[in-house]
């Protein structure tokens, strides 16, 4: 059976390649900055994204410096995103390990958050690749945009699903298309030659999104690395209260959807949608959910040219991020 593991051991050259270069990429005369990057990198988790750039570019092609510089710059740019969330969340521990903002201070994190981004683009630049470029710099804008688009519709007390896609799509799924982009780019192929790959993306993408908010309504603090309820806090209703909430035939549905317009909910209140999301068969429908994405990736993966093997370990990404605990 084919594991993250098994798949982590497969490319282990190219990832010690990928954390070589990041490293060097990321070195600068300032001791303040090289202690906070060093202190950093030691949590650099699973590397999906990295590895989805990996991958893709052997369905094209041979893993070439180029690839392994896409790879980088795509893994910098999310990690830049993940230091700024961490600001604005006001988060303490990321992956088990206090961020940025708990060692240091808001300042020095969205600094050395910038610090990555720019090094993402100059990664970027240095594959010589305008499409590569142009995949990276777009993809800075969905990230941005997908959070206004959750913060917005937060604010309006959206409850439309469509429109629930519609933000994962950009915040999330916009990344892992961009990485499946960038790795065929670098590797060679040619602009319309893969757009199963790009949809197989997507799917995953979502898949991501949706099991991360699945996390906010089950499970334990520690063992997921943020506070369950965190995101109704911020007044985000995601899709295992949103599938219940619009239930009609359910007899608190009209309740819980004047509770959760509440511009502040207590503890209590949070726990009382928690609740009910888990009752209703909220979380039922977002593992459904997950269940027939995964249906629509192996389709996609069908029709995806290449080796195997590779196609074989995306989808056992696909199964890894269904299954995941944290």
């Amino acid at each position: 059976m084919t594991t993250i593991e098994s798949i982590q051991q497969s490319i282990s050259d190219e990832l010690q390649q990928l954390n070589d270069h990041i490293r060097q990429a990321l070195a600068s005369p300032n001791a303040l900055m090289n202690q906070v990057v060093d202190n950093y990198l030691r949590t650099k988790g699973k590397q999906i994204r990295p590895i989805l750039v990996i991958l893709s570019a052997r369905l094209y092609g041979p893993v070439t410096p180029k690839v392994i510089a896409a790879a980088a710059a795509v893994e910098l740019l999310h990690n830049a995103s993940l230091i700024h969330d961490d600001v604005v969340d006001e988060s303490k521990m990321r992956r088990g390990f206090p961020t940025i903002n708990k060692i240091w201070d808001n300042h020095i994190a969205v600094l050395v958050g910038d610090f990555f981004v720019s090094t993402a683009l100059q990664l970027a630049i240095s594959t010589g690749d305008p499409r590569i470029i142009a995949s990276l710099a777009s993809l800075g804008k969905l990230l941005s945009l997908g959070e206004i688009d959750q913060i917005y519709n937060a604010r309006r007390h959206c409850r439309d699903e469509e429109a629930y896609f519609n933000v994962i799509d950009r915040k999330t799924a916009s990344l892992f298309i961009s990485c499946v982009e960038m790795g065929a780019y670098a590797a060679g192929a040619k602009e319309g030659t893969f757009e199963p790959l790009r949809s197989f993306a997507k799917l995953l993408g979502e898949c991501f999104q949706i099991k991360d908010d699945i996390f906010d309504y089950l499970g334990d603090d520690k063992e997921i690395g943020k506070p369950t309820g965190n995101d109704l806090r911020e007044g985000k209703i995601t899709l295992p209260l949103l599938s219940a909430l619009n239930d009609p035939s359910l007899p608190q549905a009209d309740e819980m959807n004047e509770l959760s317009k509440k511009e502040e909910l207590s503890a209590e209140e949070i726990d009382r949608l928690i609740q009910f999301a888990r009752a209703s068969g909220g979380i039922d429908y977002a593992y459904a959910t997950m269940g027939r994405l995964r249906e629509e990736a192996a389709d996609y993966l069908n029709n995806i040219a290449g080796g195997s093997d590779t196609r074989d370990q995306l989808a056992a990404i696909f199964d890894y991020i269904i299954a995941r605990d944290h």
